[in-house]
C-alpha cells in the first residue's frame, strides 16, 4: 500500500444500528475498489472485519475493525463499528479518530433507535455525517418515508442527494440531485445513464428544491443567484454542499444495496467529495507539552514533529498486541524512534503497519492523519500519546460510556484463579468498558461491563481464546449492620488447659455513634485498675475484628460506640488474646439485644429517555422503591428522571429499560448513602445469607 498524504485520506466510521447492513456495506465497499475478489458474506462468516470467532458464530459485529480502501487518488479508513448498544465502547474510539461518518439505515428496517444513537454520538464527537439507506431490493423498502422520519427527528439539515428508481417493484437505479442525473445501476457497484422516470416528479421537485435552499444559504452571492431564478453550476453546488456538510448543517441522505452492491460507487464518491480530510478547518487536534502544561495545535500537520493517538489495542493469542494509532502531526516511519510521555519508555520501531481486518500490511510510512498500527508496544495503552522524547505531547484521552451492568464471576475450575485474573486483563486492555474488580468486603469478584450481552460475550471469548471458564451469578450487594439501641453485657473468656490458662472479664456498652461513615468508635471508661490499660488495645482489636462480619447476615457493620467501663483479670493467666475473645464474645451478645437492623445502599440515578417514555420509567422507578426527585430538560425531545433507588433493584435494569423504551434510554448512577432496608428486604437478604453460608 502506498504512502497517501493527508489531503487525501478520509476516516470515515460506519455506524447505524445492529443488523442494519454495515458489515455488508463495507465489504460492498471492499469489493468494488478491489480490495477482495468476491464479496463476502456476514451468514458464510466470510466478511473482511468480522474475523474473530466470536462475531462469526454470533453474526454481528464485536469489535470495531479497520478496513482501508484506494480509490483513483485517495485512501478511505473505514472503521466498521458495532451496533449493538452493548459495545458502544467500540463506536466511541473509532468516533474519536473518525473525521466523518456514513450511518446506515435498513431501508426495509427504517430509522431505529441504534440510528438514534449513531446520530448522538456524531453530535458528541462532532463529526459529519451522511446516510445511507441500504437494503432498497427489499420490495417493503420505503426510501421516501425514511427520509420523511429523519426530517421529523433532524429537521432541514436532512438534505437527499438521491432519489431510488423502482422498475416493475424492483430497485434499479437512483436519481443524482445534484447533477439531476438518472443512474442504472449494473454489477461492481458500478452505474450507467438512464433517463428520470416522470413519476418521481412528485418527490423530485420538493427535495431538489431543499437541496438548492441549503446551497442558497452558504453565501450572499449564491442567496441573490438563487432569488434571481438563476441556476448553479455543479460546481457551485458541490462547494456549497461540501462545506454545509463538513461544518455539519447538511446530512446527505443517499440509497443503494450493500448486498447486490447497488450505489456503492456513488458513496466512496461522496467520502470522497463530501466529507473532510483530517486537514478540516473546524475542527483541531490539541495536545499538551506536559512539560510546560501550554496547549497547542498540532492541525494534523506533516511538517510538525511527530505524534500520534493510541485509539484502540488488540490483544489477541492469534494474531498478537497491536496499538491502534492515529498520526496527529508528523511523519511516522518504520524505524523511527518513539516516545510515551505517560509511561516515560522510549521505543525504536521495527516495523509499521496498517490493518485490515485481521490482516497486517507492512507499510514504510504513515503521514499526518492517517490511522495504522504498531505491533508489540508492551508499555503503551488505549489512550496513550506517543511523540518524540524532544518535543513530548499528551493528547486528551477520548471519555468511553461508563460500564453499570455488573455480576459476580467465579472460576469454574478450582486452581483456574490466576489464569481468569490474567485472561481478564488482556481482555481489559482491549476493551475499555469491561472492569474486573475484587470486592474483598463481600468476598466475590465482579466483573462490569455495559449490558448483559457485552458480558455474555466476555464469558465466550475467555474461553474459546483463553480457555479457562467463569460463572457469572447475582451480585452480593454491600448491606450494612448497625444498631439502633443501647446495652450493656457483660462476657467473660475463661480457659484452663494445664499450664497456664486464658483469662479475660469485660463489662461493656453499645450504642448508636450515630456516624454512619465510620465502622465503631472505642472508648473506655475504666476506674481502679478492674482491667490494666495494656489490654486496652487487645479489647479494641477484638471490636475492630467483630464489626467486618456482623452477626445478622455476614455484612460489615457500621455506626457502633462501644465503651468498655469495668471487667476483671488474673495475673497469670490473662492475655491480649483472652480480652481480645472476650470483646468478640461481648460484641456478638449486645449486637443482636441493640434492635440490630440491615442498611442498604441507595444510589442516585439519572435515567434520560424520550419524553414519551418518561412515564412508563417513573411507574418502573417505583415498582423498585425509587423515589423520584425531579425531572429536567435534556433537550432533543429528551427527559432526565433523576430517582434515588436502593442498589439491590438497579440489578438486570439496564436490559429493563431498554425493553421499556425501545433502546432509546440510557442512565448512569453513583453511591449516595446508606438507609435502613424495610423488614421484608432484610428477612430475604438474612435468609440468602443463611443459605449462601450453607452451601
Amino acid at each position: 500500500m502506498k504512502v497517501y498524504k493527508t489531503q487525501d485520506i478520509r476516516n470515515v466510521a460506519i455506524l447505524g444500528h445492529g443488523g442494519s447492513g454495515k458489515t455488508t456495506l463495507v465489504e460492498a465497499m471492499a469489493y468494488a475498489t478491489g480490495v477482495t475478489s468476491r464479496q463476502g458474506k456476514v451468514e458464510d462468516g466470510n466478511t473482511i472485519s468480522d474475523y474473530d470467532k466470536e462475531e462469526i458464530r454470533r453474526k454481528f459485529s464485536i469489535s470495531t475493525s479497520v478496513v482501508p480502501i484506494e480509490w483513483e487518488f485517495w485512501k478511505i479508513n473505514l472503521l466498521d463499528t458495532p451496533g449493538y448498544f452493548d459495545f458502544v465502547g467500540e463506536t466511541e474510539e473509532a468516533l474519536s479518530v473518525a473525521d466523518g461518518a456514513i450511518i446506515v439505515v435498513s431501508g426495509k428496517a427504517g430509522v431505529e433507535a441504534g440510528t438514534e444513537k449513531a446520530w448522538a454520538l456524531c453530535e458528541k464527537y462532532n463529526v459529519p455525517r451522511a446516510i445511507f439507506v441500504t437494503d432498497m431490493e427489499d420490495e417493503h423498502a420505503d426510501y421516501m418515508k425514511i427520509v420523511e422520519d429523519l426530517r421529523a427527528l433532524y429537521g432541514k439539515k436532512i438534505a437527499p442527494f438521491h432519489l431510488p428508481i423502482r422498475e416493475n417493484g424492483k430497485f434499479v437505479g437512483a436519481v443524482n440531485l445534484v447533477k439531476m442525473e438518472g443512474r442504472r445501476f449494473i454489477a461492481s457497484g458500478k452505474w450507467e445513464a438512464m433517463d428520470i422516470p416522470e413519476d418521481l416528479n412528485d418527490d423530485l421537485e420538493p427535495c431538489r428544491e431543499a437541496l438548492l435552499e441549503a446551497v442558497a444559504e452558504t453565501s450572499e452571492e449564491l442567496m441573490d443567484k438563487y432569488f434571481g431564478g438563476e441556476e448553479f453550476t455543479i460546481d457551485e453546488m458541490v462547494d456549497a454542499l461540501r462545506a454545509n456538510v463538513n461544518e455539519g448543517s447538511t446530512v446527505p441522505v443517499q440509497c443503494g444495496s450493500g448486498l447486490l452492491g447497488y450505489g456503492i460507487m456513488n458513496l466512496i464518491q461522496t467520502c470522497v467529495e463530501f466529507m473532510p480530510s483530517p486537514m478540516r478547518d473546524n475542527i483541531k487536534a490539541f495536545g499538551k507539552d506536559p512539560r510546560t502544561g501550554k496547549e497547542y495545535n498540532v492541525d494534523y500537520d506533516s511538517r510538525r514533529p511527530f505524534s500520534a493517538y493510541v485509539f484502540k489495542t488488540i490483544v489477541d493469542p492469534f494474531i498478537g498486541r497491536y496499538s491502534l494509532i492515529k498520526v496527529c502531526s508528523g511523519e511516522l516511519k518504520s524505524d523511527s524512534v518513539i516516545y510515551n510521555y505517560d509511561k516515560d519508555t522510549e521505543e525504536k520501531l521495527s516495523r509499521l503497519y496498517v490493518l485490515r481486518g485481521k490482516e497486517s500490511i507492512e507499510v514504510p510510512e504513515l503521514k499526518a492523519g492517517d490511522i495504522g498500527a504498531i505491533a508489540k508496544l508492551t508499555n503503551t495503552a488505549t489512550g496513550d500519546t506517543l511523540s518524540l522524547k524532544s518535543d513530548p505531547l499528551v493528547m486528551e484521552k477520548a471519555e468511553l460510556s461508563k460500564p453499570y451492568t455488573y455480576k459476580r464471576y467465579t472460576a469454574k475450575n478450582k486452581g483456574d484463579e490466576d489464569k481468569v485474573s490474567q485472561a481478564l486483563a488482556k481482555m481489559m486492555e482491549e476493551d475499555q468498558t469491561l472492569k474486573a474488580y475484587n470486592d474483598t468486603e463481600n468476598r466475590q469478584s465482579l466483573l462490569y461491563g455495559i449490558g448483559d450481552q457485552h458480558l455474555d460475550v466476555v464469558v465466550s471469548k475467555l474461553q474459546a481464546k483463553y480457555k479457562v471458564d467463569i460463572t457469572l451469578s447475582k451480585p452480593r450487594i454491600p448491606y450494612r449492620e448497625t444498631i439502633k439501641k443501647k446495652v450493656s453485657v457483660r462476657e467473660k473468656y475463661k480457659k484452663q488447659s494445664g499450664g497456664h490458662g486464658q483469662y479475660g472479664d469485660v463489662a461493656m456498652e453499645f450504642e448508636p455513634s450515630g456516624d454512619l461513615e465510620k465502622a465503631y468508635v472505642f472508648e473506655e471508661r475504666v476506674v481502679g485498675g478492674a482491667v490494666p490499660k495494656n489490654y486496652f488495645p487487645a479489647v479494641e482489636k477484638g471490636i475492630a475484628e467483630s464489626v467486618l462480619k456482623g452477626p445478622m447476615a455476614g455484612y460489615p457493620v457500621v455506626g457502633v460506640k462501644a465503651t468498655l467501663f469495668d471487667g476483671s483479670y488474673h495475673p497469670v493467666d490473662s492475655s491480649e488474646m483472652a480480652f481480645k475473645t472476650a470483646a468478640r464474645q461481648a460484641f456478638k451478645a449486645a449486637f443482636m439485644k441493640a434492635d440490630p437492623v440491615l442498611l442498604e445502599p441507595i444510589a442516585t440515578l439519572s435515567v434520560n429517555v424520550p419524553d414519551s417514555y418518561t412515564g412508563d420509567v417513573m411507574g418502573d422507578l417505583n415498582k423498585r422503591r425509587g423515589r423520584v426527585l425531579g425531572m429536567n430538560p435534556a433537550g432533543h425531545g429528551k427527559t432526565e428522571v433523576v430517582a434515588d433507588i436502593p442498589l439491590a433493584e438497579l440489578y438486570g435494569y439496564n436490559t429493563d429499560l431498554r425493553s421499556m423504551t425501545g433502546g432509546r434510554g440510557d442512565f448512569a448512577y453513583s453511591f449516595a448513602r446508606y438507609e435502613q432496608a424495610p423488614s421484608d428486604v432484610q428477612t430475604k437478604v438474612i435468609a440468602e445469607n443463611a443459605k449462601e453460608e450453607g452451601n
